[in-house]
C-alpha cells in the first residue's frame, strides 16, 4: 500500500492476500413470472429506459416490460412471426425481425412507437448491431444474404451475399468484422464492418448455427450441430485455429470474460462443456437436465444460466468450479435470455407457457470471517480519506457492503471490498 495525498494505490502485494476469508453472500431466486404474448422466443433490454422487450412469435406482437416494476407497459403489434430482437443504444432503437413478414420493424425506445418498417430478405431470423459503425445486420435464411441497415437514417445500406441458409451472426469489435454462419453450406462468411464487403469464407463443421466471440484472445467460436464440435477461428487472420470435440448437437455458446472460458450447451447429450479460452481445451463437462437450449453469463456474480427446454427449469453454474449450484423451476420450454444490469435481473422466455420468468440475483452482502495473522502482522482494513485509485494493469473490481459493483472514483464514505482476479483481497474503509 502506498499513501500520499489521500490516495491509495493497490500493488502486487495484494496477490499474496488471496486467503482473506471474505466471500459474497448472495443467492439467485425466482422473483416473478410475467404474462406476455404467445410464443415468446427473443428478448432484449433497453439500457437507456430500463425496459425489456419480448418478441412473441405466435401472437405477432411485442410485450414491453418496465425493468423497475416488472410490469407490462404496452403490447405492440409488429408483424408476422417476430423472431429476433436487437437494441441500438446509440440511437435508443429496438429492431424486430419478422420471419414470416420478411421485414424489420424499427421501434423508438423512448416512446415505443414504430418508426418505420423495411422489407428485407425471405425469413429474417437473426440480428446483430455493429456499435462502431452504427449498423444493424439481418440474416435472411431463405434469401442467402445479409441486409445491412444504417442506425441513424434507418435506411438499407446494402446487402452482403453470403451462403446457403444464414442463421447466426456475431460482431467482433476489435477487428470490426461480422461473422455469419451458413447452415446449408457448412461454412462461415466474414464481412468487413466498415466496407460491408465479403472478406472471406471459412469452412467449418456440419450445420453451423451458433457463434460467440472471445475478446481477450480475439477468437470466434462456431458450434456445429451435426458434427458435434466447435470450430475456433482467429479474429485477425480469419484462419481456423482448431476444432474442439464437444457433446451431442451443440446448440448454444457463451463466453465468460472473468475466467476466459467458453461454455457450450449440447442438446442431445444433456451437458454443458467448459472450454479454456487460451488453450482451447475442454476443462469441464457439466451434466444438466433435458435439452439445454440456451446459455447466459452474468458478469456480476460470475454464473452461467442454462435453460433446459424440456425440463422447464434453469440451472445455475458456478464458473469458479464449473458445477451446478442451483436449479430453478420456470415456465414451459424456457429458451431466450436477456439481462437487466440495473437490478441484476435475468429474464427467460418460456415459449409454450407465454410467459417470462425473472430470476433476481440478491446480493445480501459480503461475509467476513475472522482474519488470521500473517508472519505476526495483523491484516486490518485500510483507512482511506481520499479517492480510491486502482492500477490499470491488474483486473480489479470494487464492491460496497451489499455486494454491488461500484465505481472506484465515486465512492462515498463507507466500507468497500476490492476483488482481484475473482477473489476478494482487501477491505477499505473510506472515512471522508
Amino acid at each position: 500500500m502506498k499513501y500520499g495525498g489521500g490516495e491509495l494505490r493497490i500493488i502486487i502485494l495484494f496477490a499474496s492476500l488471496f486467503f482473506l476469508p471474505l466471500t459474497f453472500a448472495n443467492a439467485q431466486w425466482l422473483e416473478t413470472t410475467i404474462a406476455v404474448g404467445d410464443g415468446p422466443q427473443s428478448l432484449c433490454w433497453n439500457s437507456i429506459d430500463n425496459k425489456i422487450y419480448s418478441a412473441n412469435a405466435i401472437s405477432n406482437n411485442i410485450t414491453v416490460i418496465d425493468g423497475n416494476s416488472n410490469s407490462a407497459i404496452t403490447t405492440m403489434w409488429v408483424g408476422e412471426r417476430p423472431r429476433a430482437l436487437c437494441y441500438n443504444s446509440t440511437n435508443n432503437k429496438v429492431y424486430c425481425a419478422n420471419e414470416d413478414g420478411n421485414n424489420i420493424v424499427i421501434i423508438n425506445g423512448a416512446t415505443d412507437s414504430i418508426i418505420t418498417t423495411y422489407f428485407v430478405g425471405s425469413e429474417p431470423v437473426v440480428l446483430c448491431w455493429n456499435a462502431t459503425n452504427n449498423k444493424i445486420y439481418c440474416a435472411n435464411r431463405n434469401s442467402d444474404y445479409v441486409t445491412i441497415i444504417d442506425g441513424v437514417t434507418d435506411s438499407v445500406v446494402t446487402r452482403a451475399e453470403v451462403g446457403d441458409k444464414p442463421i447466426a451472426l456475431c460482431w467482433n469489435s476489435i477487428s470490426n468484422k461480422v461473422y455469419c454462419t451458413n447452415f446449408g453450406y457448412d461454412n462461415l462468411t466474414i464481412i468487413d464492418g466498415t466496407s460491408d464487403s465479403i472478406i472471406t469464407t471459412v469452412t467449418v463443421g456440419d450445420e453451423p448455427h451458433t457463434l460467440c466471440w472471445n475478446s481477450i484472445d480475439n477468437k470466434i467460436y462456431c458450434a456445429n450441430g451435426l458434427s458435434n464440435n466447435v470450430t475456433v477461428i482467429d479474429g485477425v487472420t480469419d484462419s481456423v485455429i482448431t476444432t474442439v470435440a464437444v457433446g451431442g448437437m451443440p446448440g448454444s455458446l457463451c463466453w465468460n470474460s472473468t475466467n476466459n472460458k467458453v461454455y457450450c450447451a449440447n442438446i442431445v447429450s444433456d451437458d454443458v462443456m467448459a472450454i479454456d479460452g487460451a488453450s482451447n481445451n475442454v476443462i469441464a463437462i457439466i451434466p444438466v437436465d433435458s435439452t439445454p437450449s440456451a446459455l447466459f453469463w452474468n458478469p456480476i456474480n460470475n454464473k452461467i444460466y442454462c435453460s433446459n427446454f424440456w425440463s422447464n427449469n434453469v440451472m445455475i453454474i458456478d464458473c469458479m468450479n464449473d458445477s451446478v449450484i442451483l436449479t430453478i423451476p420456470v415456465g414451459i420450454c424456457p429458451e431466450g435470455y436477456t439481462w437487466n444490469l440495473n437490478q441484476n435481473r435475468t429474464y427467460i422466455a418460456n415459449v409454450i407457457s407465454a410467459s417470462i420468468s425473472v430470476i433476481r440475483d440478491s446480493m445480501v452482502g459480503i461475509q467476513e470471517e475472522k482474519i488470521s495473522n500473517l508472519n505476526g502482522y495483523s491484516l486490518a482494513a485500510t483507512i482511506l480519506t481520499g479517492p480510491l485509485i486502482l492500477p490499470r494493469d491488474i483486473n480489479c473490481r470494487v464492491f460496497d457492503i451489499t455486494g454491488r459493483v461500484v465505481m472506484p472514483g465515486k465512492i462515498k464514505p463507507g466500507v468497500y471490498f476490492i476483488e482481484i482476479d475473482g477473489k476478494i483481497t482487501q477491505k477499505v474503509v473510506k472515512i471522508k
